[in-house]
């Protein structure tokens, strides 16, 4: 019979007994400021944009998803992907909040500077008073120092407090808002909570379905592609395999006057189109959708076109 590991449990416990800690003085720290928040975010125009890197991210995804689940509407941006463009994710009204125990996260430089640059309100929660975060933020959020549960320093307590600190934060606005179980129910019809979180990968079509042309694909080429394809559009691709650009009907329309069929691919598509990755949520996928006015998505991987989904693969899911 295996005998109990002891030392096992001992540091179980211990970790346990940290992160309770850490959530006791979170919640001991309560207060004003929290109320500021709430109020800030209630009268919000847009959305509550969260962005983070490494576990911070994790963290402040699934605050987004709890947010926009009870009735405030959020979206989350990765703090790496926004510097290559999902810094256009941030639309006007927008509120930033960006996560970081540090908060010299050089990885969030451009989504502070960004939302500096624009006015946007901006949010941090952070462990250092004196990191650059907390002094750039409109309204900074300082965790209770309470060590990590690790021995090594890897984000345990500190990632908890961040969590427990958005849970809190999504329950006070769904409280002041009247939100209810009907209102719930309008997110997730049918009883359908699963369907919130299919993935794109799930739904993407791939390998020879995907409408691809070369940069150098003269756009006799690419019509006949996009003819082929039945998405309305073409992904422009360069040597190194990367998706540089997208051309659709709109495209087209565009370069009817410049004698359309002598040009290139590279000539008439759209560099820098937005995409999702196949952990992207459908839900999220569908949210980028409308509000770009677009019925199809390219999925890459490291840059490299893996998939696209279309709207309507999203709604036959019952995704809505």
């Amino acid at each position: 019979m295996t005998q109990p590991d002891n030392h096992a449990l001992a540091a179980a416990y211990e970790v346990i007994d940290r992160e309770i800690e850490g959530l006791q003085a979170v919640k001991d720290a309560l207060g004003e400021q929290f109320l500021q928040l709430v109020e800030t975010i209630h009268h919000l125009k847009g959305r509550v944009i969260l962005s983070g890197i490494g576990k911070s991210a994790h963290i402040a995804r699934k605050i987004a998803a709890t947010m926009a689940s009870t009735g405030t509407p959020a979206y989350f941006v990765h703090a790496a992907e926004a510097s290559h463009g999902d810094l256009g994710m941030i639309t006007q009204g927008d509120l930033v909040f960006c996560l970081s125990n540090s908060g010299e996260t050089k990885e969030l430089a451009d989504v502070v500077a960004y939302a500096k640059r624009h006015k946007h309100t901006l949010v941090g929660l952070v462990r250092r008073a004196e990191s650059s975060l907390a002094k750039d933020a409109d309204i900074a959020i300082i965790l209770p120092a309470v060590p990590e549960a690790s021995p090594t320093g890897a984000p345990t307590t500190s990632t908890t407090m961040m969590l427990a600190y958005g849970d809190a934060l999504a329950i006070a606005l769904l409280e002041k808002r009247g939100f209810t179980k009907t209102d719930f129910g309008k997110y997730h019809p049918g009883g359908k909570l699963g369907t919130q979180f299919i993935r794109v990968a799930s739904l993407m079509h791939q390998g020879d379905e995907l409408p691809l042309s070369p940069l150098s694909a003269p756009m006799q080429e690419v019509l006949l592609t996009m003819t082929a394809k039945r998405f309305g559009c073409a992904g422009i691709v360069g040597n190194d395999g990367l998706l540089k650009g997208l051309i659709t009907d709109g495209d087209l329309r565009r370069h009817m006057r410049d004698g359309l069929l002598q040009l290139t691919a590279e000539n008439v598509m759209t560099a820098n189109p937005v995409t999702v990755t196949p952990h992207t949520l459908a839900a999220e996928a569908l949210a980028i959708m409308n509000e770009k006015s677009i019925t199809a998505l390219f999925v890459v991987d490291g840059g490299k076109p893996v998939g696209i989904l279309h709207i309507h693969d999203i709604l036959r899911a019952g995704v809505m």
